[in-house]
């Protein structure tokens, strides 16, 4: 692996009185790709710039490896840090061909100029767009030109790539295609990765590392099965996609599962932090967890599932099924699958897997 390792320790960031990084601690190993999830004003886009050397930080430090690129004494300017940016809005030179916005960013390698015609024309080859490469930008599509940014951050063979929510202007197939050609064209580099986004499939599919960031702090870090499955904030299993929420009073804790009685219903969950027996607690339900059975011949509860009486609201088509929303006499829950649409107005029993419940305690 040939990318930085980065070490950023306790990043305190201040615009006027808003506080934007609130003591941030983040270690990206070299070689590997994290992400930044979080929704708008969590402070993801502060950081990575600041990671960039954009902005400068009001306290804290920033180390590539063991060599400081931000602390109290010193700023290494962008340029410095062998790293390049992927973004948003493409930032490509409109007046410059493809093969001239690609070939840019190879001026500060003082390359010779065989060297650096055989790159471009490879790392186009790679993307795809050998056949546009005397195109201009306004004569490509969105997807073309955010091909032409990635081409043109990989071309320099940098040591970190840091990408800027750089599919959130296309539409959803086309993000789908691009996600897997940012995530293997920048694996074979070699290089360290650092993208931000506010979409949680976006961000499982590409990370090997999710860090969650929410009011300039990172709430929790990890794979993200490890996020899934275990949120460690309510926050966290909220932003990471629920089907609803029941209130209840734990019964017992036992194992790191908990007893919880909502209404005439008895769930199990698995217990969050605080939760502790006679704790009044938020049940939250991933839609992963749920599933619709007929009133008719099904019992109350079998082995594993926890079932309750519910009546459908609404029914949407998802191309390989129906996602509906179901109303229990305890709340709604939403993104409930079924590959048959049941009707508006029928009455069902929603089940709920136990593995996707986790308690936190009522705040």
């Amino acid at each position: 692996m040939t990318g930085h390792h980065v070490i950023v320790r306790g990043a305190a960031k201040r615009f006027g009185a808003l506080e934007v990084l609130r003591g941030v601690d983040l270690d990206v190993p070299a070689g590997t790709f994290t992400v930044l999830l979080g929704p708008s004003g969590s402070g993801k886009s502060t950081l990575l710039r600041s990671i960039a050397g954009v902005e400068r930080l009001d306290g804290g430090s920033i180390h590539f490896g063991t060599t400081p690129v931000s602390d109290h004494r010193t700023h290494a300017k962008p340029e410095k840090r062998a790293l390049a940016m992927v973004f948003q809005d493409y930032a490509l030179w409109p007046h410059m061909t493809v093969r001239q916005n690609v070939g840019y960013a190879l001026r500060r390698l003082h390359l010779a100029r065989r060297e650096g015609a055989r790159r471009v024309e490879s790392v186009l080859e790679r993307v795809g767009l050998g056949a546009k490469s005397t195109s201009y930008p306004h004569e490509l599509s969105g997807g073309q030109q955010q091909r032409v940014a990635l081409a043109r951050a990989i071309v320099s063979e940098p040591e970190l790539i840091l990408f800027d929510e750089p599919l959130s202007n296309l539409d959803a197939d086309l993000r789908e295609h691009l996600r897997l050609e940012i995530a293997t064209l920048t694996r074979e580099t070699g290089a360290t990765a650092l993208y931000i986004t506010h979409d949680q499939s976006e961000a499982f599919a590409l990370a090997d590392e999710v860090a969650i960031l929410n009011g300039g702090s990172i709430e929790q870090r990890g794979s993200a099965e490890a996020i899934f499955r275990r949120p460690a904030t309510p926050f966290v299993a909220r932003f990471t996609g629920l089907a609803g929420s029941f209130q209840g009073t734990t019964a017992s804790v036992r194992d790191g599962r908990a007893q919880v009685r909502v209404g005439e219903n008895g769930l199990t969950a698995s217990a969050g932090d605080g939760v502790n027996p006679g704790v009044a607690v938020e049940v939250m339900v991933r839609p992963t967890a749920t599933r619709l059975e007929e009133v008719e011949g099904s019992g109350m509860r079998d082995g594993l599932r926890h079932r309750m009486p519910a009546r459908i609201v609404d029914v949407a088509y998802r191309g390989r099924g129906y996602d509906h929303v179901v109303d229990t006499s305890h709340g709604l829950l939403t993104s409930v699958f079924d590959e048959r649409a049941w009707s508006r107005g029928d009455e069902c029993l929603v089940s709920i897997d136990p593995a996707g419940m986790i308690a936190f305690p009522t705040s």
